[in-house]
């Protein structure tokens, strides 16, 4: 909103001092960073007290039946820590993104929007089971449908995109040989290959939101562990998304160039702030979960985030940790039903599987935030590795 006002006062007067600096990215960028930060710190003990009064503690979940593990006798001393901590993310997130991004720019719309939508889900999942008092909140089908709709409503939104804010590819740097448009798909090691989905674009995006969404949902099980996680992906695509804003940088890569994507490192470098205010409060020991409230919201932003700068075989790489716990889940679902309950891990998601080895929570936090930051690296690398 401050920046849109500052675009009209240079139009009219020609000069605004100083505070052209505001135009540059990476002021508003590091601006942005600073001021989610401090709002986290800030409002953080406030929203912790609020859930208190609202007795909207953490409810953990208890499991029977033959050989079962119940998460109650382990970390049954957690349970009435304040959940839904994501609101401190959302509003630690927005305030910054209304203030210092172009609100005009549909990258950040439609980043909003997102963001707003799965966390909207994920309240309402952490309402039903603080009122129920029991794990079980929303449907697992009744989940899936609502995030299969916002994914199907990215989507269309992008296969119908106006011109002004498309993704331009140059396969090769070739300057006469240039795609625009979505449902391209970006292959790491490949400068040439840019298959195009057409009309399955749109399931495309469905699956990715599906996969990002649940992923951190599911990396969600110890203090600071998801989150720590998140701050080291959303680095990397802060990283990647001013690359790919710039056409300098995008044609040195031979990566898609993003018109507008700019605003889209303001807007992470927003999420970055938020999420590393709300990790002051997430660290063990907890004094706040983010609930699903949380992880639906940072799963379904940097899914977002991971479809608007064309990376999304990217995030396979830099968001390693949440594809192996997801394939964890998989994999020991998989086997108990088709090896007649026969387990591969001791406990999944596989954070659990070390708990359940005797290795203390803090170094298995730790060790996947390392992990986490590795494979990032490795991702940004694989930008040029083409």
């Amino acid at each position: 909103m401050l920046i849109l006002l500052l675009d009209w006062l240079a139009s009219e007067d020609g000069d605004i001092g100083f505070m052209r600096v505001l135009q540059f990215i990476t002021v508003r960028g590091a601006l942005a960073l600073g001021l989610s930060f401090a709002i986290s710190l800030i409002v953080g003990p406030r929203i912790i007290a609020i859930l208190r009064r609202m007795k909207a503690g953490q409810v953990i979940r208890e499991t029977s039946g033959d050989g079962a593990i119940s998460l109650a006798h382990m970390h049954g001393s957690k349970r009435g820590t304040p959940t839904m901590g994501g609101l401190l993310i959302l509003v630690s997130l927005l305030i910054p993104v209304f203030i210092l991004c172009r609100l005009n720019n549909m990258h950040v719309i439609l980043l909003i929007v997102m963001s707003l939508g799965f966390a909207g889900l994920g309240f309402w999942d952490d309402f039903c089971k603080i009122r129920r008092q029991h794990h079980g909140g929303l449907s697992a089908c009744s989940k899936l449908c609502i995030q299969a709709i916002l994914g199907i409503s990215l989507g269309i939104v992008l296969m119908f995109q106006g011109n002004e804010w498309q993704a331009s590819y140059t396969p090769g740097g070739d300057e006469d040989d240039i795609y625009t448009g979505y449902p391209y798909l970006t292959m790491p090691f490949f400068k040439h290959m840019y298959p195009h989905l057409g009309l399955w674009f749109i399931p495309f995006v469905v699956i990715v939101m599906w996969a990002t969404s649940n992923a951190v949902n599911l990396t969600d099980g110890l203090d600071g562990l998801a989150i720590g996680v998140t701050i080291s992906n959303v680095m990397a695509f802060l990283i990647v998304a001013y690359l790919v804003s710039r056409v300098d940088f995008s044609g040195y890569l031979l990566v898609p160039h993003i018109r507008g994507g700019g605003e889209i490192v303001v807007f992470l470098a927003a999420l970055l702030g938020a999420s590393m205010g709300f990790l002051w409060f997430n660290a063990h020991p907890a004094s706040m979960f983010m609930g699903d409230t949380g992880s639906m919201m940072l799963g379904g932003a940097l899914g977002t985030t991971a479809i608007l700068l064309k990376q999304e075989m990217l995030l396979l790489v830099i968001g390693g940790i949440f594809v192996i716990e997801c394939l964890s889940v998989i994999l020991q679902v998989g086997s108990c039903k088709l090896r007649g309950k026969k387990r591969i891990f001791l406990m999944s998601p596989l954070h659990h599987h070390f708990e359940r080895m005797g290795i203390p929570e803090s170094p298995i936090i730790i060790r996947f935030w390392l992990v986490s930051f590795l494979l990032a690296m490795a991702g940004l690398a694989m930008l040029k590795l083409r």
